[in-house]
């Protein structure tokens, strides 16, 4: 790889990353919707196999999201909107998603990953674009029993995915009457229960892999963490202070235009 490659390479991930903490304080999401398509395209210069690459750039994106979601997470428990009580319960059900996802990322094809988040995010965008108030199951937080399935669904879809699981969880308390301001915030504590796990199990997925790069601990590149984490933990603040400033509806239509265009940009990688 010559010099100048490598710097356009360096300046992707580093602005991957200031956007990566903005996403994580302003929607409560983890911003692997951007650091996962970087980060792959970084291992795919570096002449990494495709079948290595994707794991490893899910992988990484999930460590990078433990530092990101712990910082925005904590602004908005500052500012009161966090809800401890879901968190709470989600806790084992997600814990129990996050393995059964890593289990089944160690083995699936890229294609998998790239439809199931399409899928997602084309749901929730329309949700957030034109659902509005009339997209609501209740008014009220469903039951201890039906809370914890959702908890094992957002787990599940945001360790295959490589995700914070904000986005999942933002449409299930929304769903059920959760102010957005409140469902943001809570969707960023879920990007801490979802990351740590995560991310230990694809290092342990990985291990032993043949052809993973020297800085690689399993699927999780220490290089690629390195680079994307200062500017996400610089940025996380300012994302939180722009979700509490922007009215609800203002923030439901900025979070659907940004899950479009995530879910264009993997529905195109599927056709090409």
């Amino acid at each position: 790889m010559d010099l100048q490659t490598m710097l356009v390479l360096a300046t992707a991930i580093i602005f991957a990353g200031a956007v990566v903490g903005v996403l994580a304080g302003l929607f409560g999401v983890g911003g692997g919707a951007i650091s996962v398509p970087v980060l792959f395209q970084t291992f795919r210069f570096m002449n990494i196999d495709e079948a290595v690459a994707m794991p490893l750039a899910v992988g990484t994106s999930l460590a990078i999201i433990i530092p990101t979601s712990l910082q925005s997470a904590r602004g908005h428990y500052l500012r009161g909107a966090l809800d401890m009580q879901v968190l709470r319960t989600w806790a084992i059900p997600i814990l129990l998603g996050v393995i059964g996802g890593t289990f089944i990322a160690s083995f699936a094809d890229p294609w998998v990953f790239q439809l199931v988040f399409a899928a997602v995010a084309t749901i929730l965008a329309v949700k957030m674009l034109f659902g509005g108030k009339n997209w609501r199951i209740s008014e009220t937080l469903p039951g201890a029993m039906l809370l914890r399935v959702y908890g094992a669904i957002v787990g599940f879809l945001a360790a295959l995915m490589g995700v914070g699981g904000g986005a999942i969880s933002n449409l299930f308390l929304t769903l059920h009457g959760m102010p957005i301001h409140n469902a943001v915030a809570t969707s960023a504590g879920v990007g801490v229960l979802i990351s740590i796990p995560g991310t230990i199990g694809y290092m342990l997925a990985g291990m032993g892999k043949p052809d993973l790069p020297m800085d690689a601990v399993g699927y999780v590149s220490l290089l690629g963490f390195i680079l994307l984490m200062p500017t996400s933990l610089l940025t996380a603040r300012l994302g939180v202070r722009l979700a509490h400033a922007l009215s609800r509806r203002t923030l439901e239509l900025a979070f659907g235009l940004f899950l479009l265009a995530v879910a264009l940009r993997f529905g195109y990688a599927l056709v090409v």
